[in-house]
């Protein structure tokens, strides 16, 4: 199953990579010599497929990786390539602007925020997947963990800003974050409190390279 999700991916990023290169062409857009491109194409492919038979092979890849996976993929095409997308990033950065434009935000903001209860059933069934059991608090506290990911992937806070890799670098700095203060064995008070300091300094420059602009 790993090996399918890494061809089918790799077969995703071929196909868009030779139509970005013939939309820049038609648009007159400089592109990389042709030989470079499929040099890179063919390097990035035999590489993927390579890791995938090695994971298939051995323990395979882990479910919630595939889950991630094909959650960045699905986001990365609605949010960059698809008219939701831009209208989610216009309403974003100026609601009264695009409503004059014509964009429905009552509508927008609802399936956003019906986007987000299915993510956060997903999340829910996740977390007791792996703890075997379901308790009312089990997701109490990752909520600040989320936040801070965004904001350290580039969020802003003004909204109309940010990237689904910036959030998963986000996500990555906040997990080896989480585990290094549980290696030090710092409590949860200072661990929340470490975490809330994060946040703030990942507001602070995103608020004061708004002000600088």
């Amino acid at each position: 199953f790993a090996l399918i999700v890494v061809l089918a991916l790799v077969g995703v990023y071929i196909y868009y990579g030779f139509r970005d290169r013939r939309t820049n062409e038609a648009h007159g857009t400089e592109n990389e010599p042709y030989a470079f491109f499929i040099l890179q194409m063919g390097i990035i492919s035999v590489v993927a497929v390579f890791l995938g038979y090695q994971l298939s092979t051995y323990r395979g890849l882990p479910n919630v990786l595939v889950i991630m996976g094909l959650l960045i993929a699905i986001y990365t095409f609605v949010t960059t390539r698809s008219t939701v997308g831009r209208r989610v990033y216009a309403m974003g950065g100026n609601e009264k602007a695009a409503k004059l434009s014509g964009i429905n935000t009552e509508r927008l903001t609802f399936y956003a925020f019906v986007n987000m209860g299915v993510l956060a059933a997903l999340a829910g069934m996740i977390i007791a997947a792996r703890l075997n059991s379901a308790t009312p608090k089990a997701g109490v506290g990752i909520e600040l963990d989320v936040i801070a990911a965004c904001f350290i992937g580039g969020a802003s806070a003004s909204g109309g800003v940010g990237k689904i890799t910036g959030a998963v670098i986000g996500a990555f700095i906040m997990g080896v974050l989480n585990n290094g203060m549980s290696i030090m064995g710092l409590s949860i008070d200072y661990q929340q409190l470490v975490k809330g300091l994060v946040l703030l300094l990942a507001v602070y420059f995103d608020v004061y390279n708004k002000r600088k602009g």
